[in-house]
């Protein structure tokens, strides 16, 4: 199986880039611990934080956290793109910073994403129910006008957003995608 750095970049692009900030080790019965001390030195030079766990731990994270969004993604730009020509220009014209997001991690390329969907069936898969169900659960207080399930939800989510800026994986500045 593929491995690859975490690096909020097209894979494709180059690898030495400063925006890689992790490079996960998933040692198996066959490493060698020298070799992988080699690997984890190289990596570090390339300025990557390094970290190891297991192959298991590794795809359940990578489902959640990098294959999911990325379908989800591709999926909402492919029903946007779906809609009556007039309404897919004004969706064009209109687009707000979510759904600009999803264009740009939907742009990412079409062949590593299929084989990565592929190559990592069980824990998408898996990730995709659990998804769903609480995709569910939002829809039934939607319809329901469940305002306080609703707002919990997102006050929950958003003390996620604090936790992935104060870890250092984003900043709190905006960036809409906007020429400045």
């Amino acid at each position: 199986r593929r491995r690859h750095t975490r690096s909020d970049r097209d894979w494709s692009s180059d690898v030495c880039s400063s925006d890689i900030r992790w490079f996960i080790t998933t040692p198996c019965k066959l490493s060698k611990k020298k070799d992988q001390k080699k690997i984890e030195q190289l990596w570090t030079k390339f300025g990557s934080k390094v970290t190891s766990m297991n192959a298991r731990s590794h795809d359940n994270i990578m489902a959640i956290t990098s294959h999911i969004p990325h379908l989800i993604a591709y999926n909402i730009v492919g029903t946007a793109s779906k809609l009556e020509a007039k309404i897919k220009s004004e969706v064009i014209k209109f687009s707000a910073s979510g759904f600009r997001d999803f264009t740009r991690i939907a742009s990412s390329d079409p062949t590593m994403w299929r084989d990565i969907m592929i190559g990592n069936k069980k824990q998408i898969l898996f990730m995709l129910k659990r998804f769903s169900k609480d995709l569910n659960h939002l829809q039934t207080a939607i319809q329901n006008n469940d305002k306080k399930k609703l707002f919990n939800f997102f006050q929950k989510t958003k003390s996620i957003r604090a936790k992935v800026i104060k870890a250092g994986q984003d900043t709190k500045a905006p960036n809409f995608g906007r020429k400045s």
